[in-house]
């Protein structure tokens, strides 16, 4: 066998590796969609893939369970947490890169550890402090908690944007005679716009997909899309069809989301990678 010929072998298993993976990746989510479109009678025979599909799972949990309320509070959860996020953790990363004090590395990780810490270690004292303050179930419960955990990946992320920029452009911006809040707005806001663009993605995405705090922290009037599955558990069993359906419309809007941003999202991760 020849070099030429051991490439393209080469080549044709890492096409059906790369496949494979692929197929794997994607599969329970096809599963899903099978399912959500099924009947009651139908999901129960897996063997059976030729099926004629039904809306009624969709039709359900529209018009019956609604939806689209749950919706409306992950998008406002999500979106309100990201900015808040953003602003806080934005002036503590400009902090953290340009200021020096003692042990500041030391609080930096600090700050960065709290992101380590699992939900559900701190789920309870939550819950009574928001009994005490009478805040359950309500969506600014969600957006402190959302962004007690933001904050820090987002100073994480935009510290390590902000140090990649020469401290030589604010020395000079201070030279003409801006202030530190107009070298923020002029110099580094506009610099660092990519990172931003990046870690806000992130931020959206964790917020959407957030569970812990949304199911034990809510019941009705703030429950997200996440955990609206929950409805369809119960002592008579389980309604997978609605459960499916369910799924599907919670992961569409992060998927297309992602997909749009994908280019951003790589710039941003790519922002200071290299060094001129």
């Amino acid at each position: 066998m020849n070099r030429k010929t051991k490439k393209i072998v080469k080549s044709i298993l890492k096409g059906i590796l790369l496949f494979v993976i692929c197929f794997l990746i994607i599969f329970p989510f096809l599963w899903m969609i099978m399912v959500s479109l099924r009947d009651r009678v139908d999901i129960f025979n897996p063997g059976d893939w030729f099926v004629t599909p039904t809306l009624k799972n969709y039709i359900q949990i529209i018009e019956v369970n609604g939806i689209f309320d749950y919706f409306i509070n992950s998008i406002i959860v999500s979106v309100a947490t990201t900015l808040i996020s953003l602003l806080i953790g934005g002036f503590a990363a400009y902090g953290f890169a340009r200021y020096n004090w003692k042990k500041r590395e030391d609080r930096a990780f600090f700050a960065l550890s709290q992101k380590f810490l699992p939900g559900m270690a701190v789920v309870i004292p939550y819950f009574m402090m928001a009994a005490f303050f009478n805040l359950l179930d309500t969506r600014i419960l969600l957006i402190i908690c959302y962004t007690t955990f933001n904050i820090p990946f987002t100073i994480w992320m935009m510290r390590g944007f902000i140090e990649d920029l020469p401290r030589e452009l604010e020395e000079a911006a201070f030279v003409d005679g801006c202030t530190r809040m107009q070298v923020l707005y002029k110099i580094i806001l506009p610099l660092v716009t990519p990172g931003l663009v990046a870690t806000a993605i992130f931020c959206v995405i964790n917020s959407w997909n957030e569970f812990v705090f949304a199911n034990f922290l809510t019941t009705i009037s703030a429950k997200t899309v996440p955990t609206s599955v929950m409805m369809y558990l119960s002592v008579s069993g389980v309604q997978w069809g609605e459960m499916a359906a369910t799924g599907v419309l919670a992961v569409l809007p992060v998927l297309i989301f992602a997909i749009c941003v994908q280019k951003h999202m790589i710039r941003g991760l790519t922002f200071g990678a290299v060094k001129g």
